[in-house]
Protein backbone atom coordinates (compact mmCIF):
# COMPACT_ATOMS: atom_id res chain seq x y z
CA UNK A 1 0.00 0.00 0.00
CA UNK A 2 1.39 3.43 -0.91
CA UNK A 3 0.44 7.05 -0.96
CA UNK A 4 1.74 9.18 -3.82
CA UNK A 5 2.78 12.78 -4.09
CA UNK A 6 3.05 14.96 -7.16
CA UNK A 7 6.71 15.65 -7.83
CA UNK A 8 7.69 19.30 -8.08
CA UNK A 9 10.71 20.44 -10.02
CA UNK A 10 13.69 19.96 -7.79
CA UNK A 11 17.24 18.62 -7.65
CA UNK A 12 18.25 15.55 -9.63
CA UNK A 13 18.79 12.91 -6.98
CA UNK A 14 19.87 9.30 -7.63
CA UNK A 15 20.31 9.44 -11.40
CA UNK A 16 21.95 6.01 -11.53
CA UNK A 17 21.86 3.49 -8.71
CA UNK A 18 25.63 2.95 -8.69
CA UNK A 19 26.75 6.32 -10.02
CA UNK A 20 29.19 8.62 -8.23
CA UNK A 21 27.90 9.20 -4.72
CA UNK A 22 27.64 12.97 -4.16
CA UNK A 23 25.47 13.29 -1.06
CA UNK A 24 24.39 11.00 1.77
CA UNK A 25 22.62 11.13 5.10
CA UNK A 26 24.12 9.48 8.20
CA UNK A 27 22.60 8.97 11.65
CA UNK A 28 25.03 9.11 14.57
CA UNK A 29 24.94 5.97 16.75
CA UNK A 30 23.09 6.15 20.05
CA UNK A 31 24.46 4.99 23.43
CA UNK A 32 21.78 2.28 23.27
CA UNK A 33 23.88 0.54 20.62
CA UNK A 34 25.51 -1.21 23.59
CA UNK A 35 22.16 -2.85 24.43
CA UNK A 36 21.74 -4.53 21.04
CA UNK A 37 22.22 -8.29 20.89
CA UNK A 38 25.41 -9.03 18.93
CA UNK A 39 25.75 -11.69 16.26
CA UNK A 40 26.56 -15.19 17.49
CA UNK A 41 30.17 -15.39 18.66
CA UNK A 42 30.66 -11.61 18.79
CA UNK A 43 31.04 -9.35 21.83
CA UNK A 44 28.68 -6.44 22.40
CA UNK A 45 29.20 -3.11 20.67
CA UNK A 46 31.09 -0.35 22.49
CA UNK A 47 29.49 3.07 22.08
CA UNK A 48 32.67 5.18 22.24
CA UNK A 49 34.33 3.07 19.54
CA UNK A 50 31.16 3.15 17.42
CA UNK A 51 31.26 6.95 17.52
CA UNK A 52 34.90 6.97 16.42
CA UNK A 53 34.28 4.52 13.60
CA UNK A 54 31.19 6.39 12.43
CA UNK A 55 33.24 9.60 12.25
CA UNK A 56 35.84 7.77 10.16
CA UNK A 57 33.02 6.73 7.82
CA UNK A 58 31.95 10.37 7.54
CA UNK A 59 35.48 11.65 6.92
CA UNK A 60 36.17 8.91 4.37
CA UNK A 61 33.05 9.86 2.44
CA UNK A 62 34.14 13.49 2.57
CA UNK A 63 37.54 12.49 1.17
CA UNK A 64 35.76 11.00 -1.84
CA UNK A 65 33.77 14.18 -2.36
CA UNK A 66 30.54 13.07 -0.68
CA UNK A 67 28.58 15.80 1.09
CA UNK A 68 27.20 14.29 4.29
CA UNK A 69 24.23 15.35 6.38
CA UNK A 70 24.58 14.13 9.96
CA UNK A 71 21.40 13.50 11.96
CA UNK A 72 21.57 12.99 15.71
CA UNK A 73 19.65 10.03 17.17
CA UNK A 74 16.49 10.85 19.10
CA UNK A 75 15.05 7.49 20.05
CA UNK A 76 16.14 4.56 22.17
CA UNK A 77 16.60 2.16 19.25
CA UNK A 78 20.17 0.88 18.76
CA UNK A 79 19.51 0.34 15.04
CA UNK A 80 18.53 3.96 14.35
CA UNK A 81 22.02 4.44 12.90
CA UNK A 82 20.95 2.23 9.96
CA UNK A 83 20.01 5.38 8.05
CA UNK A 84 19.18 3.62 4.79
CA UNK A 85 16.17 1.88 6.36
CA UNK A 86 14.12 5.08 6.31
CA UNK A 87 13.85 5.72 2.57
CA UNK A 88 14.82 4.72 -0.95
CA UNK A 89 15.79 7.67 -3.13
CA UNK A 90 14.99 7.72 -6.85
CA UNK A 91 16.00 10.34 -9.40
CA UNK A 92 12.91 12.48 -8.80
CA UNK A 93 12.20 11.93 -5.11
CA UNK A 94 12.36 9.71 -2.06
CA UNK A 95 10.05 6.81 -1.23
CA UNK A 96 9.54 6.85 2.53
CA UNK A 97 9.37 3.46 4.20
CA UNK A 98 7.20 2.19 7.05
CA UNK A 99 9.60 0.25 9.25
CA UNK A 100 8.86 -3.22 10.56
CA UNK A 101 10.02 -2.30 14.07
CA UNK A 102 7.28 -0.29 15.80
CA UNK A 103 9.88 1.46 17.92
CA UNK A 104 11.71 2.78 14.86
CA UNK A 105 8.81 4.22 12.85
CA UNK A 106 9.30 7.78 14.12
CA UNK A 107 12.70 7.74 12.39
CA UNK A 108 10.96 8.11 9.04
CA UNK A 109 9.23 11.31 10.21
CA UNK A 110 12.57 12.75 11.29
CA UNK A 111 14.17 11.89 7.96
CA UNK A 112 11.22 13.44 6.13
CA UNK A 113 11.85 16.66 8.08
CA UNK A 114 15.48 16.57 6.93
CA UNK A 115 14.30 16.03 3.35
CA UNK A 116 12.19 19.18 3.57
CA UNK A 117 15.22 21.13 4.77
CA UNK A 118 17.45 19.65 2.06
CA UNK A 119 14.90 20.13 -0.76
CA UNK A 120 14.51 16.40 -1.36
CA UNK A 121 11.01 15.82 -2.80
CA UNK A 122 8.91 12.94 -1.52
CA UNK A 123 7.77 10.49 -4.21
CA UNK A 124 5.51 8.46 -1.96
CA UNK A 125 5.02 6.66 1.35
CA UNK A 126 4.67 3.03 2.28
CA UNK A 127 1.41 3.42 4.23
CA UNK A 128 -0.25 1.32 6.94
CA UNK A 129 -0.75 -1.58 7.18
CA UNK A 130 2.12 -2.08 4.72
CA UNK A 131 5.67 -2.57 6.04
CA UNK A 132 9.02 -2.29 4.29
CA UNK A 133 12.54 -1.35 5.40
CA UNK A 134 14.84 0.46 3.00
CA UNK A 135 17.75 -1.91 3.55
CA UNK A 136 15.63 -4.65 2.00
CA UNK A 137 15.76 -2.78 -1.32
CA UNK A 138 18.78 -2.92 -3.63
CA UNK A 139 18.82 -0.86 -6.83
CA UNK A 140 21.11 -1.93 -9.68
CA UNK A 141 20.82 -0.59 -13.20
CA UNK A 142 17.08 -0.47 -13.87
CA UNK A 143 16.35 -3.36 -11.50
CA UNK A 144 14.93 -2.99 -8.00
CA UNK A 145 15.59 -6.10 -5.92
CA UNK A 146 13.38 -6.47 -2.86
CA UNK A 147 14.29 -8.89 -0.08
CA UNK A 148 11.72 -11.33 1.25
CA UNK A 149 12.70 -12.34 4.77
CA UNK A 150 11.83 -11.66 8.38
CA UNK A 151 11.05 -7.97 7.85
CA UNK A 152 8.38 -6.19 5.84
CA UNK A 153 5.22 -7.70 4.39
CA UNK A 154 3.76 -8.34 0.95
CA UNK A 155 1.69 -5.15 1.07
CA UNK A 156 4.87 -3.16 1.59
CA UNK A 157 6.74 -4.94 -1.18
CA UNK A 158 3.83 -4.51 -3.60
CA UNK A 159 3.47 -0.84 -2.73
CA UNK A 160 7.13 -0.16 -3.30
CA UNK A 161 7.00 -2.13 -6.55
CA UNK A 162 4.35 0.23 -7.91
CA UNK A 163 6.49 3.26 -7.11
CA UNK A 164 9.58 1.66 -8.67
CA UNK A 165 7.78 0.52 -11.84
CA UNK A 166 6.42 4.03 -12.38
CA UNK A 167 10.09 5.07 -12.61
CA UNK A 168 11.08 2.40 -15.09
CA UNK A 169 12.49 -0.22 -12.73
CA UNK A 170 11.97 -3.93 -13.13
CA UNK A 171 11.12 -5.24 -9.65
CA UNK A 172 12.44 -8.65 -8.56
CA UNK A 173 11.74 -10.24 -5.19
CA UNK A 174 14.69 -12.06 -3.59
CA UNK A 175 14.15 -14.79 -1.00
CA UNK A 176 16.52 -14.43 1.94
CA UNK A 177 17.92 -17.32 3.94
CA UNK A 178 16.83 -17.78 7.53
CA UNK A 179 18.63 -15.43 9.88
CA UNK A 180 19.56 -12.83 7.26
CA UNK A 181 18.53 -9.46 8.74
CA UNK A 182 18.28 -7.52 5.46
CA UNK A 183 19.03 -7.88 1.76
CA UNK A 184 21.73 -5.22 1.84
CA UNK A 185 23.50 -7.09 4.63
CA UNK A 186 24.44 -9.86 2.17
CA UNK A 187 24.16 -8.25 -1.29
CA UNK A 188 25.57 -5.15 -2.92
CA UNK A 189 25.38 -3.47 -6.32
CA UNK A 190 28.89 -2.71 -7.55
CA UNK A 191 27.94 -1.43 -11.00
CA UNK A 192 24.91 -1.39 -13.27
CA UNK A 193 25.56 -5.02 -14.22
CA UNK A 194 27.51 -6.46 -11.27
CA UNK A 195 26.22 -7.77 -7.93
CA UNK A 196 28.25 -9.10 -5.00
CA UNK A 197 26.54 -11.80 -2.92
CA UNK A 198 27.19 -13.80 0.20
CA UNK A 199 27.02 -17.48 -0.73
CA UNK A 200 23.82 -19.28 0.28
CA UNK A 201 22.26 -16.17 1.84
CA UNK A 202 19.85 -15.32 -1.00
CA UNK A 203 18.13 -17.01 -3.90
CA UNK A 204 20.92 -16.23 -6.36
CA UNK A 205 18.70 -17.05 -9.35
CA UNK A 206 16.92 -13.73 -8.76
CA UNK A 207 20.02 -11.97 -10.13
CA UNK A 208 19.94 -13.75 -13.48
CA UNK A 209 21.49 -11.61 -16.20
CA UNK A 210 23.89 -9.88 -13.81
CA UNK A 211 27.54 -10.65 -13.32
CA UNK A 212 27.74 -11.99 -9.77
CA UNK A 213 30.73 -12.09 -7.45
CA UNK A 214 30.03 -14.68 -4.77
CA UNK A 215 31.77 -14.44 -1.40
CA UNK A 216 32.24 -17.34 0.98
CA UNK A 217 29.28 -17.74 3.33
CA UNK A 218 31.58 -17.24 6.34
CA UNK A 219 32.16 -13.67 5.10
CA UNK A 220 28.73 -13.09 3.58
CA UNK A 221 28.31 -9.76 5.36
CA UNK A 222 31.26 -8.40 3.37
CA UNK A 223 28.84 -8.11 0.44
CA UNK A 224 27.18 -5.11 2.13
CA UNK A 225 29.52 -2.64 0.46
CA UNK A 226 28.74 1.04 -0.02
CA UNK A 227 29.28 1.94 -3.66
CA UNK A 228 31.22 5.19 -4.13
CA UNK A 229 31.06 5.04 -7.92
CA UNK A 230 30.79 2.41 -10.65
CA UNK A 231 33.35 -0.30 -9.74
CA UNK A 232 34.55 1.48 -6.57
CA UNK A 233 33.28 0.46 -3.14
CA UNK A 234 33.80 1.19 0.53
CA UNK A 235 33.99 -2.01 2.57
CA UNK A 236 34.57 -3.26 6.10
CA UNK A 237 38.28 -4.00 6.58
CA UNK A 238 37.51 -7.06 8.71
CA UNK A 239 36.79 -9.33 5.74
CA UNK A 240 40.24 -9.70 4.22
CA UNK A 241 39.51 -12.81 2.13
CA UNK A 242 36.40 -11.24 0.64
CA UNK A 243 38.24 -7.98 -0.06
CA UNK A 244 40.85 -9.96 -1.98
CA UNK A 245 38.12 -11.65 -4.00
CA UNK A 246 36.64 -8.29 -4.93
CA UNK A 247 39.98 -6.82 -5.92
CA UNK A 248 40.84 -9.83 -8.08
CA UNK A 249 37.50 -9.27 -9.83
CA UNK A 250 38.69 -5.80 -10.83
CA UNK A 251 36.82 -3.85 -8.15
CA UNK A 252 38.50 -0.88 -6.49
CA UNK A 253 38.06 -1.43 -2.76
CA UNK A 254 38.72 1.04 0.04
CA UNK A 255 38.27 -0.47 3.50
CA UNK A 256 37.75 1.02 6.96
CA UNK A 257 37.17 -0.43 10.41
CA UNK A 258 33.45 -0.65 11.24
CA UNK A 259 33.70 -3.56 13.66
CA UNK A 260 31.32 -2.14 16.28
CA UNK A 261 28.59 -2.13 13.61
CA UNK A 262 29.65 -5.44 12.10
CA UNK A 263 29.03 -7.10 15.48
CA UNK A 264 25.34 -6.16 15.13
CA UNK A 265 24.89 -7.16 11.49
CA UNK A 266 25.26 -3.63 10.10
CA UNK A 267 27.18 -3.00 6.88
CA UNK A 268 28.55 0.17 5.22
CA UNK A 269 25.65 0.25 2.76
CA UNK A 270 23.11 0.14 5.60
CA UNK A 271 24.68 3.08 7.45
CA UNK A 272 24.44 5.63 4.61
CA UNK A 273 21.29 6.80 2.85
CA UNK A 274 22.30 7.92 -0.65
CA UNK A 275 20.68 11.26 -1.50
CA UNK A 276 22.42 12.07 -4.77
CA UNK A 277 24.31 10.02 -7.34
CA UNK A 278 25.51 11.06 -10.78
Amino acid sequence: MTTRHSIAFGPRLVATATGHLRAALLVTPSPTIEKAAPSIGEPGAIYARALEQHDVLRSTLAYFGVQTTIVEPRGDEPYETNAADAAVVFEDGAALMRLTSLGRRAEVDRVESEFARLDVPVAGHIAAPALLDGNDVLLAGKHAFVGVGSRGNQLGRDGFARLARERGYRVVEVKLADGVPALRCVAGAISSDTIVLGADKTDASAFQGFRTIVLDSSEAQAAGVLTISDGHVLADIRYRTALGTLRRAGIRVDAIDLYEFTKLGMTPSMLALALRRE
